[in-house]
């Protein structure tokens, strides 16, 4: 069984083909990330005429490395949400016209559950269920993962999610975009121990996040500095922000692992590429005698591999084999 896969969900237009659901015949990626570094954040605009310029370019190349024909194709997978529309569009209606033209099934995929399925990109995989934490720059959401296609969400983010935290503490820094990996880089030099912000962790119980008062809290220390003068260790801040950020995602993942009763967790989304968290992670699950699946670097990030393992499973399964002219996109996940 033979599928094309299209992600175009925010700044990444991606394309992928996957055999018989395990083997990746192409992945390719086209990143804008130089092209919304200027204004430190995703242009919304900018990134819909991105997509038109690339998308049949990256689909054309997916193709090509695959070395197949579009007449070979079983089926065709897009991202239907959650996103931007305007890029979430670009996708589908170049995934249905494609599908209409060679009268094949067009699979609208969930954008998180392409996330959730990303482990099995990787060389270990987990066995259902497992625990799984979706962190990235729109969503921090922790799943239990019963199949392929069924998810039950536990706890997710009431205001800014863990990689936009990341964007705006570096951005209040001056350290430009993408704000993660800057922050992550500059937090090797720096001590997690010097700063202590504070761990948002609600209500009892709550596996629910919070990451809008570490934010509020790095922007305080940065400007009560300012005004006594004072000068800014830059590393020691980063440091201690992201400490603060992986300390609460790993205690709310393995606190959901223990209420389900659940052995293995898988980290998942862009966050998961930061090397603090996965080690976090690792050391603090290997503790308590959980075993901890970390996805490949290059399917932390969006891609369309992931979004080709998803569709597999909905194919398989018969799922949501929706009519090309019919299916429309969404800009808030129907996970959540």
């Amino acid at each position: 069984m033979l599928l094309l896969a299209i992600e175009s969900s925010c700044d990444e237009t991606a394309a992928a083909v996957l055999e018989n659901g395990t083997n990746l015949l192409s992945s390719v990626v086209d990143s804008q990330i130089q092209v919304h570094r200027p204004y430190g954040g995703v242009v919304p605009e900018l990134a819909s005429r991105r997509h038109i310029e690339t998308i049949f370019p990256v689909v054309n190349e997916a193709m090509k490395q695959a070395r197949i024909r579009l007449d070979q194709l079983d089926a065709i997978a897009v991202t239907q949400g959650p996103g931007l529309v305007g890029s979430l569009l670009i996708g589908m209606s170049f995934a249905k016209a494609l599908a209409y033209v060679e009268n094949l099934p067009c699979l609208g995929v969930d954008h998180l559950a392409g996330h959730l399925l990303s482990i099995f990109l990787g060389e270990k995989h987990p066995c259902f269920p497992y625990i799984a934490l979706a962190a990235s720059g729109g969503h921090s959401s922790i799943y239990l993962v019963n199949d392929p296609v069924s998810y039950k969400l536990l706890g997710q983010t009431r205001d800014d999610a863990a990689g936009e935290a990341f964007d705006k503490v570096a951005k209040l820094l001056g350290l430009g975009y993408p704000g993660g990996p800057i922050i992550a880089k500059i937090a090797d030099k720096g001590s997690p121990e010097i700063i202590s912000f504070p761990r948002a962790w609600l209500e009892p119980d709550s596996l629910d996040f919070s990451f809008s008062g570490v934010k509020t809290a790095v922007v305080n220390y940065v400007n009560q500095a300012k005004r006594k003068k004072e000068e800014l260790h830059i590393p020691d801040i980063c440091a201690s922000f992201q400490e603060a950020i992986a300390d609460v995602l790993v205690e709310k993942t393995l606190a959901a692992a223990r209420t389900c009763s659940v052995s293995q967790i898988v980290l998942a989304g862009g966050v998961a590429a930061n090397q603090r968290l996965r080690d976090l992670m690792s050391s603090r699950g290997r503790k308590e005698n959980f075993s901890v699946f970390l996805p490949p670097i290059e399917y932390c990030t969006d891609n369309a591999a992931m979004i080709a393992v998803a569709g597999y499973h909905l194919f398989k399964n018969r799922k949501q084999l929706t009519s090309t002219i019919d299916m429309d996109v969404y800009s808030r996940s129907r996970m959540i």
